[in-house]
C-alpha cells in the first residue's frame, strides 16, 4: 500500500508508529545524520545562543556540506526536504513559490536572513524564490509559534538564514555546474580572518532556458530564469568583551512565467535586498547586550502585464541577556517599520515591543517561558506568550511539552488595496505540542503532536466589503492545523539512515474540508553512505493527494519521487558533485495545471584551495 492511500485517522497512528520503530531509518532530521560536526548551538529558538540540548522547540539545523550535497537549485527545494515543511510552486524555479509549515500558511512562518526579517506586505510571506541558496552557510528551522519571541507573523514557525562567515586564513573558492534544460551556474568568493577582522564575499550566476510551466494552457514557451546574488559579512572584534558585524545580501531573478493570457510572453523581475548592523558587548560575566539596525526591501514586477509591488521592512533591536548558572533572564525591546509601495498604495504602519524570556535548565528539567506585548500603530495591543517544559526521565530520554499564542496583524495590501478591508484585524492562534524524544550517539527518534487553531483567518471572499466587484478580504475563517510528525535516524553498517512521517489534518474548520494544496500524508526517507572515496546518497518522497481549492473539487494526485545524488574529491583541492532528480521522470503537480521539471540532472565541479 502507497503513502497515497493510507487514511488518516488515530487507529493509523499506532500501525505507522510501530512500523517505523521496526525500521532504524529514521532521523531527527534528515540532515543531521550526515553532518554529525554541526555547531552544537541553535539561535533561532530564544533569539540567544543555546546548546542544543537545552532546546525545546522542534529544531533542525542544515550545514553548508548538506546544502552542497543536495543540489536543491532553490532554498524552498531543498526546505521542503525537511520533515513538517510542504512547496507550493505556480512554476518553474523563479516563480512565486509557498512554503506551508505545519499545513499553515506561507504567511504564518517568519523568515530571517542573518538576523534580518524577511517579508512581503502585498501577498504575505517571505518571497522564496528571491532568496539564493548559493549564498547560504546555515539553515535553523523552529516549528511551533514564536510569537512570544519574534511577534507578529512567527505563528507556525521560524527560518533563519545565516550567510557565509570568515573564520581562519584567506579561502577562496570557484565554482561552475551544468544541468537540464540548459542550465548553469558560476560561483565565487572568499572569506576568512586576519587579525581581529572576519570577513566574507560570495558571488553567484544562475541561469536555465527552463520548460513550459502550463502546457496546453498559456504560451507554449519555455519559462526560463537568470538569478544573480551576493553576499557579503564583515566582524570586527574590538576586544574580548566587544564586537561589531556588517552583513548584507543582494538577489535578483528575471522569470518567465506562464499567466492567463494566452501567447502573451510574461516576465516577472524580483528583487530582495537586506543589510543589518550589530554591536555586541559583554559588560560582565553574567550580562550581555546585542544592538542591532536592519533593513529588507523587497521588489516584484511583471511585464507586460502591468504589476510592482515594493515592501521595505526596518527593524530596531535591544536584546539584553542575564546567565547566571542554571537561569537565563532575557529582556527585548524591538521597534518594526512596515511600508508599502503599491500604487495606488503608499501606506507604513509600526509596531514596539517588549519582550521578556526565563530558562532554567538543571539535571533532568528544562523550563522556558516567554512573553511579549506588541503595540501595533494601527491595531493597539497584542499580547503572547509561550511556555515549554522537558523531561528527561531516563538516559538519552525526554517528554516535551508546550503552549503558546501567536498573532499576524494583516498585509497593507490586504487592507488598503481595490480588494482591501481596512477593519480587518490580527489573525491570531492557541498551540499546544506534545513531544517524546530519543537520542544516542548517532541514532535519533522524535514524535511530536501538536495542535494549532487559527482565528479570525483572512480569507478572499465575496464582493461587498471593498470596492472591487471581483471579491474582498475578509476575517471570516477558522482553521485547525493538527498533526504528528515522526522522525529519526540510525547509523547501520556504514550507511546514514534517515527520515520522517507527518500524518497531518490542515483543514477549514468552518466547512470541515481539506486546506489547499496541503497534504495530509508525506513521507520522505533518506539514506548516504561512504564507498572508495565517493559519498553516495538516495531520497525518496512520497505525498498523499491534495486539492487545489478551498471546495476540495480540484484534485492534485499523490506521488513519490526518487532523488539520487553523488559527491568525491577529484584532487586535493576539487570536489566534484552529482545529481539526479525524479528518477521515474514521473508527471506531477504542485499547483493545479502548472507542471514540474521531470528528470532533471545536475553536474558541479567546485575549487577550494587547502590552507
Amino acid at each position: 500500500m502507497s503513502i497515497a492511500s493510507l487514511p488518516f485517522r488515530p487507529a493509523a497512528l499506532p500501525c505507522a508508529l510501530s512500523c517505523l520503530l521496526a525500521t532504524p531509518a529514521l532521523a531527527q532530521t534528515v540532515a543531521q545524520l550526515s553532518a554529525p560536526n554541526l555547531p552544537d548551538t541553535v539561535v533561532t529558538a530564544t533569539r540567544v545562543a543555546q546548546p542544543l540540548t537545552d532546546v525545546l522547540a522542534d529544531v533542525t539545523l542544515l550545514d553548508r556540506t548538506q546544502i552542497e550535497q543536495s543540489g536543491a537549485v532553490t532554498i524552498a527545494d531543498l526546505l521542503q526536504r525537511q520533515p513538517g515543511l510542504e512547496l507550493s510552486r505556480n512554476g518553474g524555479p523563479g516563480a512565486t513559490t509557498s512554503l506551508f509549515m505545519r499545513g499553515a500558511e506561507n504567511r504564518f512562518t517568519a523568515v530571517y536572513i542573518d538576523g534580518i526579517r524577511v517579508d512581503t506586505q502585498s501577498t504575505g510571506g517571505a518571497p522564496w524564490e528571491a532568496i539564493a541558496l548559493g549564498q547560504v552557510e546555515r539553515i535553523e528551522i523552529v516549528r511551533g509559534p514564536a510569537a512570544a519571541v519574534y511577534g507578529s507573523d512567527a505563528i507556525a514557525g521560524v527560518v533563519q538564514i545565516f550567510t557565509r562567515k570568515g573564520d581562519g586564513p584567506f579561502s577562496p573558492y570557484v565554482g561552475v555546474g551544468v544541468g537540464s534544460h540548459h542550465s548553469g551556474r558560476l560561483e565565487a568568493g572568499f572569506a576568512g580572518k586576519q587579525g581581529d577582522v572576519d570577513y566574507a564575499l560570495g558571488l553567484e550566476r544562475d541561469t536555465s532556458r527552463g520548460f513550459n510551466t502550463r502546457p496546453g494552457v498559456g504560451n507554449p514557451d519555455r519559462d526560463g530564469y537568470r538569478q544573480t546574488a551576493a553576499s557579503g559579512r564583515l566582524g570586527w572584534q574590538l576586544n574580548k568583551e566587544h564586537r561589531l558585524e556588517l552583513s548584507g545580501t543582494h538577489t535578483s531573478i528575471r522569470s518567465g512565467y506562464d499567466g492567463f493570457t494566452p501567447n502573451l510572453h510574461d516576465m516577472s523581475d524580483s528583487r530582495l535586498n537586506t543589510l543589518g548592523a550589530a554591536w555586541n558587548a559583554k559588560w560582565t560575566p553574567n550580562y550581555s547586550t546585542r544592538l542591532s539596525v536592519s533593513e529588507s526591501q523587497q521588489r516584484y514586477e511583471t511585464t507586460p502585464s502591468p504589476y510592482m509591488t515594493r515592501t521595505t521592512l526596518r527593524n530596531y533591536l535591544f536584546q539584553n541577556e542575564w546567565r547566571q548558572g542554571d537561569h537565563l533572564l532575557t529582556a527585548a525591546l524591538e521597534r518594526r517599520e512596515d511600508k508599502l509601495r503599491n500604487a495606488p498604495i503608499d501606506q507604513g504602519r509600526h509596531q514596539n515591543a517588549l519582550a521578556l524570556g526565563y530558562g532554567y535548565t538543571h539535571g533532568a528539567h528544562t523550563l522556558q517561558l516567554n512573553v511579549r506585548h506588541d503595540r501595533d500603530s494601527e491595531f493597539g495591543g497584542q499580547t503572547t506568550g509561550g511556555a515549554a517544559y522537558g523531561y528527561g526521565f531516563a538516559p538519552g530520554w525526554r517528554v516535551t511539552g508546550a503552549v503558546g499564542t501567536a498573532f499576524r496583524v494583516p498585509t497593507l495590501y490586504q487592507r488598503f488595496s481595490q480588494y482591501g478591508n481596512p477593519e480587518l484585524t490580527a489573525e491570531k492562534s492557541r498551540n499546544l505540542e506534545l513531544g517524546l524524544h530519543w537520542a544516542e550517539k548517532s541514532s535519533h527518534f522524535a514524535v511530536v503532536a501538536y495542535q494549532n487553531r487559527v482565528k479570525n483567518l483572512i480569507t478572499f471572499g465575496a464582493a461587498g466589503l471593498c470596492n472591487s466587484t471581483f471579491g474582498c478580504y475578509e476575517n471570516t475563517g477558522r482553521a485547525v492545523l493538527r498533526g504528528v510528525t515522526i522522525s529519526g535516524g540510525h547509523r547501520l553498517a556504514g550507511i546514514n539512515l534517515g527520515g520522517s512521517l507527518d500524518l497531518q489534518d490542515p483543514k477549514d474548520d468552518i466547512t470541515d474540508k481539506q486546506l489547499a494544496r496541503r497534504a495530509k500524508r508525506i513521507l520522505k526517507l533518506n539514506a548516504d553512505t561512504r564507498v572508495a572515496g565517493w559519498t553516495l546518497g538516495a531520497e525518496w518522497q512520497a505525498v498523499s493527494h491534495r486539492f487545489d481549492d478551498a471546495a476540495n473539487t480540484k484534485q492534485l494526485p499523490g506521488y513519490g519521487v526518487v532523488n539520487l545524488y553523488a559527491s568525491t574529491t577529484i584532487a586535493r583541492e576539487w570536489q566534484l558533485l552529482a545529481r539526479l532528480d525524479n528518477l521515474a521522470d514521473r508527471d506531477y503537480q504542485l499547483a493545479r495545471s502548472y507542471a514540474t521539471p521531470g528528470r532533471t540532472f545536475y553536474l558541479g565541479l567546485r575549487w577550494t584551495p587547502q590552507r
